[in-house]
């Protein structure tokens, strides 16, 4: 599922490559989707790219390819439904002992991304089963994990990742932190005077460095849940 301006930003390079055979420049990116700055861009043209959207060729400038379209795909408008601890006040209880004593349900709030931000969906019907040993000191909530920049610390597209809610974080510490207060994404926390770097564990993906003002924490990890088919 892509964002309203990752969609919008993959149809104005598909209408710019079928009219021209060339790919728009950022700056023409950046005007064409009513951006502040290149940045925006950059962070949208990564998300494609990590979601198998588009390719970027080596060392060739404005080479852009189309892998696929989001057909049948519906985009979120806006950031109404972005993950934020805590979740609201009339939702169920954050915690909910299951059938047997030694498990708990905790809510399933959607998808979060191990890569570039994606929107993080918010789902109040979903829950999961996890083992008391695996619940944090507060509330928990949990995220299906979407992309593979995590995989060196065993995150793997397609986890479920137990998330202990939390504003604050140690150095070090697995997070997930709401950038531009719009998108989420699950990395390393790492703070380095005033700016904030959100460390991916996989060579392939480099390090956001992003001024702390922009990016808050929504909470911690604690446990991973996987399925095995």
């Amino acid at each position: 599922m892509l964002t309203a301006k990752q969609n919008q930003l993959l149809l104005f390079i598909q209408e710019r490559l079928a009219s021209s055979g060339v790919s728009p420049s950022f700056d023409e990116m950046k005007d064409a989707l009513g951006l502040k700055s290149k940045s925006g861009v950059h962070r949208l043209i990564n998300a494609l790219e990590e979601r198998g959207f588009i390719r970027r060729m080596a060392n060739r400038a404005r080479a852009i390819e189309i892998l696929k379209t989001p057909d049948n795909m519906p985009t979120r408008q806006g950031g109404d439904n972005v993950v934020s601890a805590p979740f609201g006040q009339n939702q169920a209880p954050a915690v909910q002992p299951s059938a047997g004593d030694d498990t708990f349900e905790i809510p399933l709030h959607g998808k979060i991304a191990a890569g570039t931000p994606i929107e993080a969906l918010e789902n109040r019907d979903s829950f999961v089963s996890i083992p008391g040993a695996m619940m944090g000191r507060g509330n928990c909530f949990a995220l299906e994990v979407s992309g593979d920049s995590m995989v060196e610390m065993g995150i793997l597209d397609g986890d479920t990742v137990v998330i202990e809610s939390a504003d604050t974080a140690r150095d070090g510490e697995v997070v997930v932190a709401l950038v531009d207060r719009e998108e989420a994404t699950l990395k390393t926390l790492r703070r380095n005077g005033k700016f904030v770097e959100l460390v991916p564990a996989n060579r392939d993906y480099q390090t956001q460095v992003l001024e702390a003002g922009r990016v808050q924490v929504q909470g911690r990890l604690v446990g991973l849940l996987r399925q095995y088919h």
